[in-house]
């Protein structure tokens, strides 16, 4: 651009000038070993004294570095604005002048629109699916470490991702972002959300007027709010804002009879895109991109590159309408890319695009240092982001500030604030974190296995999933890095990838307590199944015990009563055993001591009330009665009450939703054919706290109190015996 050269021969000129009054300060001042003054300048005369002389000459210096200084960044303002609408290069002759009427702007300087820093930014993302639901999470995370704006987030999504997501953002709670997840139903657009980028102008609020729509494939480098200033440089006649494809792609040289849809030279990649909405709907956008469709769809028969083959054909025809985006905004990883010649340093990029099948694998001399960057935001925190931009009025959040308001009438000096504030901690949670397949009627019999895991268990889902062959529900503690871990265990192992039964649900870690009922309830609230079986992910069930448990809900007619069904819990010591393939087997187990019922010898009134010993002979399922303490392990309807939070790390997390079950009258039941085996394992941390820690002891007595009361509160007179038991005991 003209102006920007202005610039820099003012610059020149400024810098030949500063060079040679420095080199006069120099030899004015600078004195070799006799201290005799080398040259005089000329212009300052011989007669004034040398202090005047040279702090006449200093301030000429600083003068002329001030002017130096300000040209410096006016040129690199200029640089900044014309690289960012001028051509790329790679284009071929086929592109003719610069797209979208780049002469026109070559007559002025244009100044750089800066963003408020209270500026709301709006940012579309299609998303379908487990997978690119995991992808999101990264990507959101790339925008908000560096973002100094508020957010809102639009999220066009498949019924998969609109729970996943839903619940997600529910739970993330980042101040100063509105995640709006808008599921777009099937029978709309038929279906194929490759193409939901076309829609947006009809698929977003009407009044919205510009979005930055983004590829779930994408990895942030810098703030999104210098690329949410560019859209004001758009002229007129631009409604979009695209990077040049990086790749020959368009240009239909990557093998014999390659042909593929007509593009503006080398094309434009749909990545990264720059919408003007309000202007798209007055040029008939909708109609615009359809006809164009049609048009080409009766000689190409189908899109290859979904949404970008139809956006370029469009430009292709109306190529006033784009605005060339520099590549560094786009820097597109693919196969036989050209990304390479977009930059000289990579920490001049902006945007990574992952666009190659293969990822993190795609051949580039830079992959190290792109990989790195992914997998920096990949594991970090979330927890993090959550900080509040100053300065800025937050978008209203009523969970959040409930959340707050509760947070501030904790007392400080109660000696179980910790388990108080436990209680009160958001988690993130991440629903359905690798592929499921939801039933489409569910069996009215059918049962899910129901358990909650860290990372320490992660050995005991292989062996639960030869062992149950039914759908199963987990809530996973974990951090954002060990959720990573677990997807590489996952997904190379054999019997878990070969399993879409499973759903596994992240509860990312914060706070000092494992939460052990929350963990229960995100599995048990995310089964289809009519009937669940809550268990701990230590215990191994019986071989055949999904069909067994399947036959018994039939056969007692629980769609007809209220009743949990039991099944009797053992333990082994060993960490080897040879799994008893029947009732007969296992007795005679125990009867050689290689068995134990569960926890007798440091527990007993925790399964003492299903009564072993009427077990060994029953062949009918037998009622019990409840008893203080008791903690069975249960088969009940998904409606059943929901675990109380209050209650963490170890101790009476089991017993009280076990007396909440007997104070609404559920029958038990223990059947006489079923049972399941503990496997051995190192003490968690949290009973180390128990066993050593007098003031978690006596906060767990508090919280018991506290649970008493709600209960009578709820349940009136019939919840006094639990009371009354419980100072008998």
């Amino acid at each position: 651009m003209l102006c920007s050269w202005r610039v820099k021969l003012k610059l020149l000129l400024a810098t030949i000038t500063l060079a040679v009054l420095l080199s006069w300060l120099y030899l004015f001042m600078g004195s070799l070993e006799y201290g005799r003054f080398l040259l005089l300048p000329p212009c300052l005369g011989e007669q004034p004294s040398r202090d005047v002389e040279r702090e006449a000459l200093a301030s000429q210096v600083r003068r002329v570095e001030e002017e130096n200084q300000q040209l410096r960044m006016q040129l690199g303002q200029v640089q900044a604005e014309g690289s960012d609408g001028s051509p790329q290069g790679g284009a071929s002759a086929e592109d003719g002048p610069p797209i979208g009427g780049e002469r026109n702007n070559r007559t002025a300087c244009p100044k750089q629109r800066m963003v408020h820093k209270c500026e709301l930014l709006h940012v579309a993302i299609v998303c379908a699916g487990h997978n690119a639901s995991r992808d999101v999470v990264t990507l959101v995370k790339s925008i908000l470490f560096h973002r100094k704006n508020p957010l809102h987030f639009h999220f066009i999504t498949d019924s998969v991702a609109h729970q996943i997501l839903q619940t997600l953002f529910q739970s993330w709670m980042v101040p100063s972002i509105h995640p709006e997840v808008s599921w777009i139903p099937n029978k709309h657009y038929s279906g194929i959300y490759g193409l939901m980028k076309l829609t947006l102008t009809k698929a977003l609020p009407s009044n919205l007027s510009k979005v930055i729509v983004l590829d779930t494939d994408i990895t942030f480098a810098t703030d999104i709010a210098e690329l949410w200033a560019v859209f004001g440089k758009f002229s007129e006649k631009q409604v979009i804002g695209l990077v040049e494809n990086q790749s020959d792609w368009y240009l239909g040289n990557l093998w014999k009879n390659h042909k593929p849809w007509p593009a503006l030279g080398r094309g434009f990649n749909t990545g990264v895109i720059l919408l003007l909405l309000d202007r798209l709907r007055r040029l008939g956008w909708e109609q615009m991109w359809r006809l164009t469709a049609e048009r080409e769809l009766m000689s190409m028969l189908s899109t290859s590159l979904a949404d970008q083959d139809i956006f370029n054909a469009v430009i292709k025809q109306n190529p006033a309408l784009v605005y060339r985006l520099p590549c560094f905004w786009n820097v597109q990883l693919s196969d036989h890319t050209r990304s390479e010649q977009c930059y000289t340093e990579v920490s001049d990029l902006k945007v990574i695009h992952w666009n190659s099948p293969k990822k993190l694998r795609v051949k580039n001399k830079h992959v190290e240092f792109f990989r790195n960057l992914y997998l920096t935001f990949l594991e970090y925190d979330g927890n993090l982001l959550r900080r509040e931009l100053f300065g800025c009025a937050s978008l209203p959040s009523p969970p959040s500030d409930q959340l707050q308001q509760a947070l501030e009438e904790l007392d400080e000096d109660d000696p179980c604030y910790d388990f108080r504030r436990q209680h009160l901690t958001q988690h993130r949670v991440h629903l359905f974190f690798l592929q499921y397949e939801f039933l489409a009627l569910p069996n009215p019999t059918d049962v899910t296995l129901v358990a909650q895991l860290s990372m320490d268990r992660l050995q005991m889902l292989e062996a639960i999933c030869k062992h149950w062959a039914g759908p199963i529900s987990l809530a996973l503690y974990m951090s954002d890095a060990e959720a990573q871990q677990f997807l590489r265990y996952a997904q190379a192992s054999e019997v878990l990838s070969a399993r879409r039964n499973v759903a596994y649900h992240i509860v990312y870690k914060e706070g000092q307590f494992y939460p052990i009922n929350l963990l229960r309830n995100v599995a048990l609230s995310n089964t289809q199944t009519p009937y669940v079986f809550l268990t701990d992910i230590d215990f191994l069930p019986m071989y055949g015990l999904y069909d067994y448990l399947r036959n018994s809900i039939q056969q007692l007619e629980l769609p007809h009563r209220k009743a949990a069904l039991i099944v009797p819990a053992f333990e082994t010591l060993h960490y080897r055993l040879t799994f008893p393939k029947s009732k007969a087997e296992l007795l005679s187990m125990l009867d050689m001591g290689s068995l134990y019922t569960f926890r007798y010898h440091v527990w007993p009134k925790g399964h003492a009330p299903t009564d072993y010993a009427k077990w060994r002979t029953a062949t009918v399922p037998y009622r019990v009665a409840w008893q203080p303490d008791f903690e069975p392990y249960v088969v009940v309807r998904r409606d059943c009450p929901k675990y109380d939070q209050r209650f963490v790390g170890f101790g009476w997390n089991k017993v009280s939703h076990i007396m909440e079950l007997d104070a609404q009258e559920y029958e038990l039941l223990v059947l006489p054919n079923a049972f399941m085996i503990h496997m051995p394992h190192a003490p968690s941390f949290d009973i180390s706290k128990f066993r050593l820690s007098a003031g978690y002891r006596g906060c767990l007595q508090t919280l018991r109190e506290e649970f008493h009361q709600d209960l009578s509160r709820r349940y009136g007179a019939a919840a006094l015996k639990y009371l009354t038991a419980e100072r008998n005991l």
